[in-house]
């Protein structure tokens, strides 16, 4: 019977994070638990025809290489075949693979070079869910149809006599079984006069791989080594004994003794200790377990009970702020409450001002309490992340925390690079490397990020800021990162990430993890290892990340296209599935992915692609989806749909659960805003308020969110800003009154325009004022670039109060927003009573 899993962690979360807010099971949980059988794979290599010549003088030394990550991290290959044109190996190899996985067989064939590294060829992937069950399936694979040159395969899947295998899948990441192995090595005589060397064990397949295991003298150890595997990827255990200064190469017998001893893991009975002979002198104690069911990463979709348990507390705040404003006559129920949210965008200390004015502007119009989400990216998270340092934010008069901000904006920044700072700052670098988290230039930002923003050492961390939560006091931060592989550019693989006080995770898998645990290390969802929770300071850094950009990403945001780029950073994949020499097996459904051949670049092509997508400074934390592995319908998923927009997508071998770092950037460098984590349909924002403070063009970012979640097809209001940049209004009202899942959105600009003349809302300026409302926020000369820093004081009050002004002389418009939200809210509820 399938069975909804809780994680390990979850103990603070009274409920089941698989419901939805009035108690039922939410509609987006899928989270399952079962048995599933595996199958065993038999591929035989066969043979090779005309082959191309890899080399000038001679032919192909070739042999064929087989990965399959999902039953095996090794490699196994076919032996090398010289100089021939027509090689043919006749070679088998098995797997073991586990039928609810996406299984995705890799063929690369290449040239075995002496002196070179062996020249890649070509790579086939064959996705395995077109094999027929019990019967031989024979390919010829066509390779290059000029020249005739193929690939002949034959493959069989049998039932395989291991149990069914225990799963845990959210119908995206599937959970495999995992064991435990404690190894203990004893030592049967002591030795007085040197220490015993280390006895070197490596189980293949584990998390740990390798370690040093220091014999000892008693059979039983309090702490032995462990090593963790999946269990059914059939891994073995290794062990190298230690040597000694007098064994003597003349006499065999030592050679034996000290040769290598390697056993399969299989036949180990779950639970009971084995004793392993490795020479005469030492013995290895081992003990298989199978690990506990329960994950430390949340699987699913559904938001957590903990934010659920806000936004029940918040729903009460929002309630009576909304009765307040729209000076309604009676209480809003419970269902009848629109979920209002603030998004902002990036834009270094120019951002980080405005959003201070905007969010004083909306305080006084008590908008403020009418939010339950505020989310940001880049700068915004710098004035999001110190205002929540403050429980009570939002409810004081925010004037105090503005000046705060002013003074360290206007104050000198060199202070931060002198020599005594600096040389502070590496003893905490080292500091953090010690602790298991790999420094990059992105941590060193952050440190001066808050030397800058800041008077002394912030201890505060992303968790801390539940307590501004506990109440439902301050709607719910969100800071939002993209993921990306360093070899590519951002336009063919990014990934949203999402950060929240109580959780960080990847949407568009279904996993997330307790905010404390972002950067301690997991395998197959388990924890491994502990890290200490990074300081915020150090996610500043991470949010902010402006100099992750590689020359792709550059060429990117000053151009619409990078076609003449994909020439060279892209590889070549050719579809032959519909090629006659393939067998016409039926697709099961459209998670079959069609065969296809890729074609590595020349030295040439590889050298550029490299310099274009290189990033010096991207900011890379331990992989938490390590080891798990792709449902096989993982692309029919709705959720993943939802979110599926990479050229990688279609390649499971390459997607974030193969890596073993997240490498995050500033969103910026794709999209400059944070709309997605509003977009989820479990949060489902009835009203955005937009505020925008991007270089360049102010709806830019509108309207690539709007072609984004067109092609999505996510619901999201039209486009309807009609004028050009430099005639731009200070607010627009956005809906789609039609669709009952499509969001408002109010969009602010961030421009000067009747501030000019006005320095209050119908309050005109003196001549003498007139100064005042003179703000270059984009011009050649501005003092707001964002490279900037630094402000003077006349220049951050004049943002300030720009920024103020545009919220409040556009108070009937957000009142229209906040009418039409609950208008909406309760049509919804009169059509659907129950």
């Amino acid at each position: 019977m399938l069975q909804r899993q809780m994680p390990v962690w979850a103990s603070h979360y009274p409920a089941d994070p698989c419901q939805a807010e009035d108690g039922r099971p939410s509609a987006t949980c899928t989270l399952e638990e079962g048995l599933s059988p595996c199958h065993l794979l038999t591929v035989r290599v066969i043979r090779m025809k005309n082959i191309r010549q890899a080399d000038v003088v001679s032919q192909t030394d070739c042999f064929v290489s087989l990965w399959l990550p999902t039953a095996s991290y090794k490699r196994l290959r076919t032996r090398t075949i010289s100089n021939c044109r027509n090689p043919e190996w006749n070679e088998t190899f098995n797997f073991q693979i586990q039928s609810q996985v996406k299984n995705v067989l890799e063929l690369s064939v290449c040239d075995e070079d002496t002196v070179t590294p062996d020249d890649h060829l070509l790579t086939i992937l064959y996705d395995l869910t077109k094999l027929r069950f019990r019967e031989k399936t024979h390919v010829k694979f066509p390779l290059n149809t000029e020249g005739m040159e193929e690939l002949e395969v034959e493959f069989l899947l049998e039932e395989s006599p291991s149990p069914p295998e225990s799963l845990i899948t959210n119908g995206v990441l599937v959970s495999r079984q995992m064991s435990c192995l404690e190894v203990h090595a004893e030592s049967r005589r002591q030795k007085k006069k040197r220490k015993m060397k280390g006895l070197l064990v490596t189980v293949t397949e584990s998390f740990e791989h390798t370690q040093r295991l220091a014999p000892c003298l008693q059979p039983c150890h309090t702490n032995p080594a462990c090593f963790h595997y999946p269990k059914y990827f059939l891994p073995q255990v290794h062990m190298e004994a230690p040597k000694s200064r007098w064994s003597c190469k003349l006499f065999c017998c030592c050679a034996r003794q000290n040769s290598p001893v390697c056993r399969p893991l299989s036949c180990l009975p779950d639970s009971q200790a084995v004793t392993l002979p490795v020479n005469e002198n030492c013995e290895l104690h081992m003990k298989a377990t199978p690990c506990s069911q329960a994950l430390d990463v949340r699987l699913g979709f559904s938001l957590c009970q903990a934010e659920l348990e806000f936004l029940q507390k918040r729903r009460v705040v929002v309630a009576k702020a909304l009765k307040q404003v729209l000076q309604l006559e009676e209480d809003l129920q419970a269902d009848e409450v629109p979920l209002i949210a603030i998004m902002a965008t990036g834009g270094g200390t120019r951002s980080m001002t405005s959003m201070y004015g905007h969010l004083l502007g909306l305080q006084k119009l008590n908008i403020l309490n009418c939010t339950s989400y505020v989310t940001g990216l880049s700068g915004a998270t710098w004035t999001m992340a110190t205002l929540y340092r403050d429980p009570d934010w939002s409810s004081k008069n925010l004037e105090p925390a503005i000046l705060e901000a002013r003074r360290h904006v206007v104050k000198d920044k060199m202070p931060a690079l002198f020599p005594d700072q600096l040389l502070k700052f590496k003893e905490e670098l080292q500091q953090r490397k010690q602790e298991g988290y790999k420094v990059t230039f992105t941590d060193f930002w952050g440190l001066l990020v808050e030397a800058c923003l800041g008077d002394e050492r912030n201890e505060c961390k992303l968790s801390d800021q539940r307590a501004a939560l506990c109440e439902g006091q301050n709607p719910l931060p969100v800071y939002l990162t993209i993921n990306v592989k360093d070899d590519v550019s951002n336009q063919d693989f990014r990934e949203w990430f999402e950060f929240s006080p109580y959780e960080v995770g990847l949407q568009k898998y279904g996993a997330f993890i307790p905010a404390e645990l972002f950067g301690s290390e997991f395998f197959m969802g388990r924890l491994m290892r502990r890290i200490p929770e990074s300081r915020i300071c150090y996610m500043l850094g991470l949010w902010s990340s402006i100099f992750s950009l590689n020359l792709l990403d550059a060429w990117n945001l000053s151009h619409t296209s990078e076609e003449f780029f994909h020439m060279w950073t892209r590889e070549k994949v050719h579809d032959i599935e519909d090629e006659p020499l393939l067998p016409e097996i039926p697709k099961c459904d459209a998670n079959v992915l069609d065969t296809k051949v890729v074609m590595p670049g020349s030295w040439l092509s590889n050298t550029f692609r490299n310099i274009l997508t290189y990033r010096a400074f991207v900011s890379e934390f331990n992989n938490f989806l390590l080891g798990l592995q792709l449902h096989s319908d993982y692309l029919q998923n709705h959720q993943f749909s939802m979110w599926k927009d990479t050229v990688l997508d279609g390649f499971p071998n390459k997607l974030t659960e193969s890596m073993n770092h997240l490498c995050l950037l500033d969103t910026a460098f794709f999209v400059n805003c944070s709309y997605p984590p509003l977009l989820r349909p479990e949060r489902k924002a009835d009203l955005i308020i937009h505020l925008n403070y991007c270089a360049g063009s102010q709806t830019k970012p509108m309207k690539q969110t709007c072609e984004y979640c067109t092609e999505q097809n996510i619901p999201f209001p039209k486009y309807e800003v009609q004028e050009k940049d430099d005639n731009l209004k200070e607010c627009y009202l956005m809906e789609n009154s039609q669709e009952a899942d499509t969001p408002t959105v109010i969009f602010f600009p961030l421009i000067n325009d009747t501030f000019q003349k006005y320095k209050a809302p119908g309050v005109e300026r003196s001549p003498e004022e007139l100064e005042q409302g003179q703000v270059d926020i984009y011009g050649p000369k501005s003092p707001y670039a964002t490279k900037e820093l630094t402000y003077t004081e006349a220049a951050f009050d004049k943002l300030v109060k720009l920024s103020e002004y545009n919220i409040l002389n556009n108070k009937d418009k957000l009142l229209q927003a906040l009418r039409l939200a609950v208008e909406k809210k309760k049509r919804l509820k009169s059509q659907c009573p129950f």
